[in-house]
């Protein structure tokens, strides 16, 4: 009797141990290279060149709740198993970066770990992971980037990295219901995928746009200067002599509504009267000095937020 109970544990210790091997090897979150599922490898794709065609999130759009897009940016071409080469857009040409392999299919590279979800010499997909402290999240944060291999566009498909890059249906239907609510109520303002232009036409009036600067520290990202467009203005022959920092909505007829200060106050007074002036500012010289065109996202004008930091220099 004793014999066949430990038969009998045994047997289902055998079964249970098939099972779980086998959930494991049809995990599809596992990427297989030749065989191997935790070490990633590049050997098969070494030299190919790779262009990130669209980067989108879980549920397939390429644009947050927000207006900001994921821009497809990157272009790839791994060099080693620990050399990766990516072209840098604002420096207009490649870099070389260290490249860490890890387990699970997941990698290190230009201070962004990424999780291979497909690979093949036609195509990648890559998952963003998070990083926090000395860890990192191999579930991913929902946002997958799609590479077609240079050489698959053109001879296969037929076709170029721009026409593939274009906005889908789905995402044209979601900013179109976004533009419907920005333009009914401005506090819906949501950033224009093609900001808002401001040019003075007066030479006392100098217009300056920040620019954001992408750099090896920031992955070459420049999104600020859409997502958060600021501008510096300054006023040459004003009354007297002034500064102010504050928000504006440009509505997707170009006109002006005072939005808030971009400074902290100690008291409300102060607040009341920094607000009284600096609208008395927009509605006097920056609606009378400078031609206002309001932002865009798929070709559709709408309402956005700016930053204006405006000052004014009387006469000596």
């Amino acid at each position: 009797m004793k014999q066949n109970v430990i038969t009998f544990v045994l047997t289902l210790l055998l079964v249970y141990a098939t099972i779980i091997i086998g959930c494991s090897n049809n995990n599809p979150n596992i990427v297989k290279h030749n065989g191997e599922k935790d070490l990633i490898s590049f050997k098969s794709i070494e030299g190919i060149s790779y262009t990130e065609i669209n980067r989108r999130l879980k549920n397939g759009l390429s644009f947050s709740e927000y207006g900001y897009q994921l821009e497809p940016q990157w272009k790839v071409n791994f060099v080693s198993d620990d050399s990766v080469s990516i072209y840098s857009p604002s420096k207009k040409r490649f870099f070389n970066f260290p490249l860490s392999r890890g387990y699970d299919s997941v990698f290190n590279t230009a201070r962004t770990w990424l999780k291979v979800r497909k690979m093949s010499k036609d195509s990648l997909v890559l998952e963003m992971l998070k990083a926090q402290g000395d860890s990192v999240d191999i579930r991913g944060v929902g946002i997958y980037m799609t590479f077609y291999a240079d050489n698959y566009v053109k001879n296969v498909l037929r076709s170029d990295t721009t026409i593939l890059k274009r906005a889908s249906r789905k995402d044209s239907l979601f900013i179109k219901s976004l533009v419907i609510k920005a333009n009914t109520d401005i506090k819906k303002a949501f950033a224009a995928r093609q900001p808002v232009a401001l040019i003075s036409k007066s030479p006392s009036v100098k217009v300056k746009k920040w620019k954001a600067e992408g750099d090896l520290f920031n992955n070459f990202d420049t999104s600020d200067d859409y997502f958060d467009p600021t501008f510096n203005i300054t006023i040459n022959k004003a009354y007297t002599n002034f500064y102010y920092s504050f928000s504006i909505y440009v509505d997707e007829k170009g006109q002006m509504h005072y939005g808030e200060p971009l400074i902290a106050f100690f008291g409300e007074s102060f607040r009341e009267q920094y607000v009284h002036e600096s609208q008395a500012v927009m509605n006097s010289y920056l609606k009378y000095y400078l031609k206002v065109t309001p932002g865009k996202t798929l070709n559709m004008p709408h309402t956005s937020l700016i930053n204006i930091h405006v000052e004014g220099i009387a006469y000596p």
